[in-house]
């Protein structure tokens, strides 16, 4: 397989409509128990689905026999539970990414909870307090689980929701299949882990092959965004479409059309209000560009039928905050970071930081070549670090221990030579600036994208009581040591 192959996607680009939607304290049961009725079950298991060809099933695994796993819906504010089953050979649990849940609830085996045996069932409960767009995953094994299709959106709605015609939920993945067209094997490799992570050579949307999506003239739809993939960075391009951008990792943002392609990082989210003020038999395309001399068609826009409306809709206004604590800059806690180690973990202080972006954008395929195809380390290689620690399993001392309401500054610098999005368990934080220069938009963000040898500067109000995994979301690289703890009291 080739260098280009493994990271162009080049094999089937897929897309789909709206997911199905479910609606959706902790305790371990037998299967074979009975549960209240109206419960709702995600049962994690062995499935199958077509990545490449709706004709070709690929063995994968999935919640509720499907990838993704069911959408759940639920309103802001409501209660919200959910009867985890493992009917996996092994352990399991689930993580609500984004959302700010109680400790307890938050899915991370042995800090938070022990991991759900096979044919054990484990029952999250909690009321979320935000509106947006999350999604859940396993926290056990999570560079497989993930890998082979655990995952599925988890969407808060607001009691005041912006008007629009339709909203789609797409998540976006990337697959290594092998020449079988089957799910190829090596989940955790050390090749992957001290590289770019395990970046796969089939991009599907809602796990489907690619397929147009059919817009009516002047129709308004708003589009959720997840980047559920283990290690692709994706940069989305919606050439003369013109979206609106009004959330990022579910957190509402100052509405704005992109002035860049769009960087979604393993585990980040986007909500963009899309107008399709066009004329019945226009085709637009979205590219993904991220990857210098990669760049392909993810897939298009097309307008066909009666017009919705005879003009387009009024820009959309912001959509309402959520109710997070203000960081009190004046009076915080500054933290330094340092994220380090990793292939060429020095290269950061010697090469600029372009020829450091070109070298995570063309990819492991690339480092396989300079090593000769051996996949293996030398001398002077190390796992991944936070202030100097590679850490294992999932429970750490903490790096940061705070009492409850402090605000908490944390001036983070990547020192490797590759890119990693950086996610905080439990709270989410204003990102400040980047490389010194204020962000425009002080948007709301748990995960934020950094790039070889960027500095940034988060902050946030450590309000919600525990130990909170803090980590790199490329999963690989979190299983070999980028991942810490921060503990509030």
């Amino acid at each position: 397989m080739t260098r280009r192959a493994v990271l162009a996607g080049s094999g089937a680009l897929a897309i789909g409509g709206g997911l199905a939607a479910v609606l959706g304290a902790g305790g371990k049961t037998p299967v074979g128990a009975s549960t209240t009725a109206g419960r709702r079950v995600l049962k994690a298991g062995t499935t199958s689905a077509p990545l490449i060809d709706e004709a070709f099933q690929i063995p994968v695994w999935g919640y509720n026999g499907s990838v993704p796993g069911p959408a759940l819906r639920v309103g802001q504010g409501e209660a919200f539970e959910v009867l985890l089953e493992n009917a996996l050979d092994e352990e399991t649990t689930i993580h609500w990414h984004g959302v700010r849940v109680p400790n307890a609830m938050d899915g991370v085996p042995h800090l938070t909870q022990p991991p759900v045996e096979p044919g054990e069932r484990f029952r999250y409960a909690f009321t979320p307090e935000d509106a947006g767009t999350f999604w859940y995953h396993p926290h056990q094994r999570s560079f497989e689980q993930v890998g082979r299709g655990l995952y599925g959106p988890l969407i808060i709605e607001e009691a005041d929701p912006p008007q629009v015609d339709r909203d789609l939920v797409w998540m976006l993945d990337d697959w290594r299949l092998d020449d079988q067209g089957q799910i190829s094997g090596g989940f955790g490799s050390r090749h992957d882990a001290m590289m770019a992570g395990r970046i796969g050579n089939t991009i599907t949307i809602n796990g489907k092959p690619s397929a147009p999506l059919i817009a009516r003239p002047n129709e308004r739809i708003r589009l959720r965004l997840v980047n559920a993939a283990n290690a692709r960075i994706f940069g989305l391009d919606f050439g003369d479409l013109d979206p609106m951008v009004v959330a990022l990792d579910g957190q509402p943002v100052k509405p704005h059309r992109l002035s860049a392609p769009l960087l979604l990082g393993p585990a980040m989210r986007a909500d963009l209000i899309v107008d399709f003020d066009y004329p019945a038999g226009t085709r637009h395309s979205l590219r993904d560009v991220f990857y210098d001399g990669l760049e392909y068609e993810l897939t298009t826009f097309e307008c066909q039928g009666k017009e919705v409306r005879e003009r387009r809709l009024p820009d959309p206004a912001p959509l309402p905050p959520n109710p997070l604590a203000e960081p009190e800059l004046a009076t915080a806690e500054r933290h330094r970071i340092i994220f380090g180690g990793g292939m060429m973990g020095m290269m950061g202080r010697t090469a600029s930081g372009s020829d450091a972006r070109n070298e995570q954008r063309t990819g492991s395929g690339m480092m396989m070549e300079r090593m000769g195809g051996s996949g293996m380390m030398s001398g002077g290689m190390m796992g991944w670090t936070v202030n100097g620690v590679s850490a294992s399993g999932h429970v750490h001392d903490p790096i940061i221990s705070a009492a409850r309401g402090t605000t908490l500054l944390l001036d983070m610098t990547n020192e490797t030579a590759w890119w990693h999005p950086i996610h905080l368990h439990g709270h989410s934080f204003r990102v400040l600036s980047r490389n010194g220069q204020p962000t425009r938009y002080q948007e709301w963000q748990d995960t934020v994208l950094m790039a070889p040898e960027e500095r940034v500067e988060i902050a946030f109000v450590a309000d919600n009581p525990g130990d909170w995994m803090f980590h790199c979301h490329i999963l690989e690289h979190q299983a070999a040591g980028m991942m810490a703890t921060i503990r509030v009291n």
